[in-house]
């Protein structure tokens, strides 16, 4: 933000002679500021006298007199025709002083704003993403800051420790950063290197710490908008069909509250961390049915969702508002075990996560019929886009089932 400067403003006064009936013209610049800060008044004398000011008397001063008589342009009115044009020569220089002093203080602002993005432009981009990851999502789920958290980490490696002032970034050194984003290691235990579509999610997030970056005026350019992301592949997501999903009913389960939990998901489409964290205060029922009112933990989205019959009946014998529904679910980093062995012994060989029932879920509503925009807001989705990729399972499973009566050559 640029600093205010005072604004000096020069003017053409009278200065009253001593010794003689005379008054000298004076160019007066007020306020100056000089070196420091301190403020000065300058007069100049422009060696022009005048004997035949006219007086405004209707406008004293604090010295008893009267103010001389302006023009509609401030310069001061005189009888006499020579003493008019000392004063129209009094009021030239006072122009000429006035545009010095304009044109100094514009050049001090412009030094001083120069200076100012210098310095900022010589700031760590590295230090402000790491800032920037809290004070830009104070509201944000633990994912979206463990993304970003990950992001600062993955800054740090490339540039091998040391830091990467925004001066420095340029489409060639983000170049490198995406192809090192492609190759960058997995966080945790794990080894090897990210996928590419979550190579993609950590370059968006390095965009978006640009893009804040020149909105704070800490890059003159936006140019998060000059580079291209890394391009997503289009993963599979694996689901049931209904007969499965029937034998899964069917299958024991050695933990009640998993299998209530799965099958509930399967029915609504929640997240297993929304399903871990409802309460019975959230379930309401309107209107002759049950509905959820609930606060997304991904999205951190609010949403209101109507559930089935089915659905409620899995929930169990109802408790105080502030108990959880389904209290003692497994943790995600534990429940893959139990959940795979209920899966096995349902005879199912499909690869099954407890995600895989929000897919499941999303396949079989639009299998049914449902319309994309409408699975997309039960699913709490904000762009209808994600939703898409469950239609193109849905043509798989069609083309798959297309293709599966065959029948001896119809040739006589």
């Amino acid at each position: 933000m640029k600093k205010p400067l005072a604004h000096t403003k020069v003017t053409v006064k009278l200065r009253k002679s001593q010794y003689k009936d005379e008054w000298y013209l004076i160019v007066e610049a007020y306020p100056v500021v000089k070196a420091g800060g301190k403020v000065e008044r300058i007069v100049e004398s422009v060696n022009r006298s005048v004997t035949t000011p006219i007086w405004d008397k209707s406008s004293s001063t604090r010295s008893s007199g009267f103010k001389p008589k302006r023009d509609i342009n401030g310069i001061i009115q005189c009888r006499s025709a020579v003493d008019q044009e000392s004063c129209i020569y009094a009021d030239n220089v006072r122009k000429l002083r006035q545009h010095e002093y304009d044109n100094e203080s514009l050049y001090t602002d412009k030094e001083s704003e120069i200076a100012a993005q210098n310095e900022r432009s010589e700031q760590d981009f590295i230090e402000y993403f790491k800032k920037i990851t809290y004070t830009r999502h104070p509201n944000a789920s633990k994912s979206i800051i463990i993304n970003w958290e990950r992001v600062a980490v993955l800054l740090s490696l490339f540039t091998k420790g040391k830091p990467m002032p925004f001066n420095t970034i340029t489409l060639k050194l983000l170049e490198e950063l995406k192809m090192f984003m492609l190759t960058a290691p997995q966080g945790g235990s794990k080894s090897g290197p990210v996928s590419q579509n979550t190579a993609s999610t950590y370059f968006s997030i390095v965009k978006a710490g640009l893009k804040q970056a020149f909105v704070d005026e800490f890059l003159t350019i936006d140019i998060s908008e000059k580079v291209k992301n890394i391009p997503t592949k289009e993963s599979r997501r694996e689901s049931l069909t209904m007969e499965e999903v029937n034998k899964l009913v069917e299958t024991p389960c050695e933990d009640d509250v998993l299998k209530r939990a799965s099958i509930f998901s399967i029915l609504t489409g929640m997240r297993h961390s929304d399903i871990m964290r409802l309460k019975w205060s959230e379930l309401v029922y309107v209107d002759g049915s049950w509905r959820i009112h609930f606060t997304q933990k991904k999205t951190s989205g609010v949403e209101y969702m109507p559930i089935p019959e089915q659905a409620y009946e899995l929930c169990g014998e109802r408790r105080l508002p502030n108990n959880l529904v389904f209290e003692g679910l497994t943790p995600p980093s534990w429940i893959n075990r139990p959940l795979k062995k209920w899966i096995e012994a349902a005879g199912i060989t499909k690869h099954i996560t407890f995600h895989c029932f929000r897919h499941t879920y999303a396949c079989l509503q639009i299998s049914n019929g449902i319309d994309l925009y409408t699975v997309s807001k039960m699913l709490g989705h904000t762009n209808v886009k994600t939703t898409q990729i469950y239609a193109k399972v849905v043509d798989e499973k069609k083309l798959e089932a297309a293709n599966a009566i065959k029948i001896k050559s119809l040739d006589k």
